[in-house]
Formats: C-alpha cells, sequence, structure tokens
C-alpha cells in the first residue's frame, strides 16, 4: 500500500501544508523539546481546522476527513516528522469517537463541532489513587437526585486538567454490582461547584498532571453517555482509540535523526561518539526495532482496515512504541552528557508556582536547548504508564493474540 501513488501525493501534500502553515517558532520548540503551553496547541488546532484537518479520524458527516486508515497514518508520521505539535487526544481521539457511536444526537450536536473549533478543552476522569490499570476497582461514586446525578470521589493523573472546561469520567452508579458492572460514563463540566483541581508537579518539573477532586458535584442526566451501569462498554471503545495511535512512528524517527546528529557532533575523548563502536552499536539495535515497529504498524492498519486482526494490535503498538520512545531519548541524553548539567538545577529547584518553576537554560559551553532534553526523557518515563501500563499492554496480547 505503501507503493500506491494516490498515497504518495497525499503525503506530499501533507508535507506542502506543513511547510507552508507550521509556524517556524512552533516548530522550533518542538524540535528543540521546549514546553508548550495551552494557546501553542490551540493555535495549532485552529490552523488544522481551517485546512479541514482537525479531526483525521472523523466521518465528513461530522466535519471530519473521511481518510483512510493509512492516510491518517500518513498524516501522523509526516506531522512528526516536521515537528508539529501533536493536538491534545482527549477530544479529537478519545471522547468524539464514544459520542459518534454511544451518545445522543443532542450530545453530538454540542460537543462534537466545540472540539473543532478548540472552545472545549476536554480531559480524562479514569484513574483514581486505588484504581490505575486496575480501572473497574474505581470507587467515584454518581448517585441520581432528581434530574441529576451527584458525584463524589477523586480522580488523578489528570493530563492538562488544569487547561480543561469539560471531563468524560467513569463513575459508579451501581455500588453492589461487581467490578466492571455499575460503572457509568458522565460528562462533566468542569467549572461546576465542588470540583478543584490540584498540580502534581512531574520529575521534569513540568505541571502537565493533576489530581481533580469531585465534592458533590451535580450532573446533569442528559450527561450519561449510553445506558446507565454500562460505561465499562464506553470506557474500552475509547481505550482502543487512546492506544491506537501510541506507536508514534513519525516522532520517533524525528528523535533518531536529532540523536545521529548529536552523536555525531558529540567529540568524546578525541573521537565522535558516532563513531564509538558501543555506542553505534547501541544506536544501531534502536533503528532496527524502530523499522521493525514500521513495518508491524504498517500491517496492522492493513489488519484493521479489512476488519480482521486478534484484537490486540492497539496493545502491540503502544508498548513497542513506548519502549522505543524511551530507548531513544535514553540514548540521547548519554549523547549529550555533561551538557545536560544547566537543566539539573532548574528542575529539582524548590517549587513554587507552576509558573515561577525556572526554564532549562544554557551556558557558555552548552547549548540553550540542551537541557530541554533531559526535560524530555524524564517526562517520557510516564508512557509505560499511562493508557495501560506495559505489564497490562503485555497481558493482553499473550491473551488475545497468544492464546496463553
Amino acid at each position: 500500500m505503501t507503493n500506491d501513488p494516490t498515497l504518495e501525493t497525499f503525503r506530499q501534500e501533507v508535507r506542502n501544508f506543513l511547510h507552508t502553515q507550521l509556524p517556524e517558532p512552533l516548530r522550533q520548540s518542538v524540535l528543540q523539546h521546549r514546553r508548550l503551553g495551552k494557546q501553542d496547541f490551540l493555535d495549532w488546532l485552529a490552523i488544522l481546522n481551517r485546512r479541514g484537518w482537525a479531526a483525521p479520524g472523523w466521518p465528513v458527516a461530522y466535519g471530519g476527513t473521511g481518510w483512510s486508515v493509512m492516510q491518517r497514518h500518513i498524516f501522523d508520521e509526516e506531522n512528526g516528522l516536521a515537528g508539529a505539535p501533536e493536538v491534545p487526544p482527549f477530544g479529537v481521539r478519545m471522547i468524539a469517537p464514544v459520542l459518534m457511536k454511544f451518545g445522543t444526537d443532542r450530545q453530538r450536536a454540542r460537543y462534537l463541532p466545540r472540539i473543532l473549533s478548540g472552545e472545549d478543552w476536554w480531559c480524562q476522569g479514569y484513574s483514581e489513587p486505588g484504581a490505575g490499570s486496575d480501572l473497574a476497582s474505581l470507587q467515584t461514586r454518581a448517585e441520581v437526585q432528581g434530574d441529576h446525578f451527584v458525584v463524589t470521589g477523586q480522580k488523578t493523573w489528570t493530563t492538562y486538567g488544569q487547561y480543561a472546561n469539560r471531563m468524560f469520567c467513569l463513575v459508579r452508579t451501581d455500588p453492589a454490582a461487581q467490578m466492571q458492572r455499575g460503572i457509568s460514563f458522565l460528562l462533566i463540566d468542569m467549572d461546576s461547584p465542588g470540583v478543584t483541581v490540584r498540580p502534581i508537579q512531574t520529575l521534569d518539573g513540568d505541571h502537565e498532571i493533576n489530581e481533580v477532586f469531585l465534592d458533590e458535584v451535580k450532573v446533569p442526566l442528559t450527561n450519561l453517555v449510553g445506558e446507565l451501569n454500562q460505561g465499562w462498554t464506553c470506557a474500552k471503545y475509547l481505550l482502543s482509540h487512546e492506544r491506537t495511535g501510541a506507536a508514534r512512528v513519525g516522532r520517533a524517527k524525528r528523535e533518531m535523526a536529532f540523536l545521529k546528529n548529536v552523536a555525531a557532533q558529540r567529540v568524546v575523548d578525541g573521537q565522535r561518539l558516532i563513531d564509538d563502536p558501543v555506542f553505534a552499536r547501541d544506536i544501531a539495535r534502536v533503528e532496527i526495532d524502530l523499522l521493525a515497529l514500521e513495518h508491524t504498524a504498517l500491517r496492522m492498519l492493513d489488519l484493521i482496515d479489512a476488519g480482521a486482526g486478534h484484537g490486540a494490535e492497539a496493545s502491540v503498538l503502544k508498548f513497542m512504541g513506548t519502549s522505543i520512545a524511551q530507548a531513544i531519548t535514553g540514548l540521547s541524553t548519554q549523547a549529550l552528557g555533561p551538557h545536560l548539567l544547566p537543566y539539573e538545577a532548574a528542575a529539582f529547584a524548590p517549587f513554587t508556582r507552576p509558573e515561577e518553576a525556572a526554564a532549562p537554560r544554557g551556558s557558555a559551553s552548552s547549548p540553550d536547548w540542551a537541557g530541554a532534553v533531559a526535560g524530555f526523557h524524564l517526562n517520557l518515563r510516564k508512557i509505560s504508564i499511562y493508557g495501560g501500563t506495559d505489564e497490562v499492554q503485555k497481558n493482553i496480547i499473550a491473551k488475545t493474540a497468544l492464546g496463553l
């Protein structure tokens, strides 16, 4: 399929768009591993929306592109290679497919256009302090009182919760039911009385994730998605969409090129690091794994497009993509060596407020972007946890694909 001339024409169209429409300052921020703010993401979403490309996986009827799975793969890959920001997935890739399949006409008409415009920023209310990978043990409760649910509980690891005005949330509506049964899927206004967002500072010194406390929050009954006590069905459907894009082949290729460039410039004991046999071997191993990931992703896209497969494809891509991404950034930090030290003091300085956290700084002997690589490396430690830990993905692969 990759030799299909129509797909190659499409790939060139995407490249031309990125070359002319991706703002250079934004591109450089991504390429130099700098932190992006809410407005950076919204600006890029607006550019994509004007072109009609904000929702690659949506049907045309809802404002999407109607692209094939291979076109979506090409689009994601070229965005990664070009240094375009990743559109936060919670609206476009996660809640939107759930609303299309399980939502009411009113919910679709209200929320889908606001996702495309950026008017609504969604976050995910799944994990809890005692329910992460074991999500079915969640304890946040919702009781029906008149025309509302009253929700009480706590969610954690809520990515970009500080930006969000909407949350899709799993709650227990039947405490007597066993595990997955008795869970419902609700849409919550983050401005509702009783919602409190508290920041969690991550290892890289950033504020990207949060705790969300829900204290008798009133949620209209009309904000129930799907059937009462059947929210686990929505949750599983959403997770399959969350994990399918986790391979991030384009980003991995971009970071591999960055790694090679750094290793070619770094001189250790009079020799370029890329010429060191041990380090060159380590790069080659990861590059071979990346090539295997790309071909695996293409094969799986064919299966998905044909409606075939064993159901573990998303877990395979998530696990492999995670392992390779972390391996590449690990080698990048090794290659930069002492040039990362300017980041160290800033990253572990006493924390005050997120806006006061010291930014990565350069020095006379270190490029001013070098320290940001350490932050990027530390930030990517989380990807083997979110969306289902590596151990969970292995179990899914073992049971579903291997029949163990």
